[in-house]
């Protein structure tokens, strides 16, 4: 499930999905700089921008249990 604008914060690990690679879902994973979207939810998850500088929808949060192999 997508989570919602509630759920996130700065310095949350996630998963996110670039534009570019929308089609193939590959996803990229890094720790929230900025919320960008302002509705509570989205179809496509809450845009985000990592500290990295990526930008992306937030597909997963992620966890200390899912970073378990």
């Amino acid at each position: 499930m997508i989570p919602a604008r509630s759920q996130l914060r700065p310095g949350l690990t996630v998963d996110i999905v670039q534009k570019h690679h929308q089609r193939g879902g590959q996803l990229t994973r890094g720790v929230v700089a900025q919320l960008l979207t302002s509705s509570a939810t989205h179809p496509h998850g809450i845009k985000v921008r990592l500290t990295s500088g990526e930008v992306g929808r937030v597909q997963a949060l992620v966890t200390s249990e899912s970073e378990r192999p």
